[in-house]
């Protein structure tokens, strides 16, 4: 069984038991968070719309992070004009504990 969640605009494939990298959430690690379900697939098939509605995605938080550093460099040819930047982007692990009706 899984389900398709959404967060922040984006959408992301849920299974109970994996770990998914969100954008980052409020909550302190082994908080309780839900997610809307756009999407269900299981044993009856697939469920979509005002079906996969009635279900929730609840997972745990299990880490607060920052991503890799990549590397942002803006120059401008012939000018002597260059500008390099650093990002991480943060992100929350969420552990999927369940994938039921609410």
């Amino acid at each position: 069984m899984y389900a398709i969640v959404e967060n922040g605009s984006k959408q992301y494939k849920a299974e109970v038991g994996s770990v998914i990298r969100f954008e980052k959430l409020d909550g302190e690690v082994g908080a309780k968070v839900e997610f809307p379900v756009l999407m269900v697939s299981d044993e009856n098939g697939i469920k979509t719309a005002a079906d996969a509605a009635a279900f929730k995605a609840v997972g745990e938080i299990v880490e607060q992070g920052k991503d890799k550093k990549i590397i942002v460099f803006k120059y401008k040819a012939k000018k002597n004009e260059r500008k390099k930047q650093g990002h991480r982007q943060p992100f929350t692990a969420v552990k999927i504990t369940e994938i039921a009706a609410k």
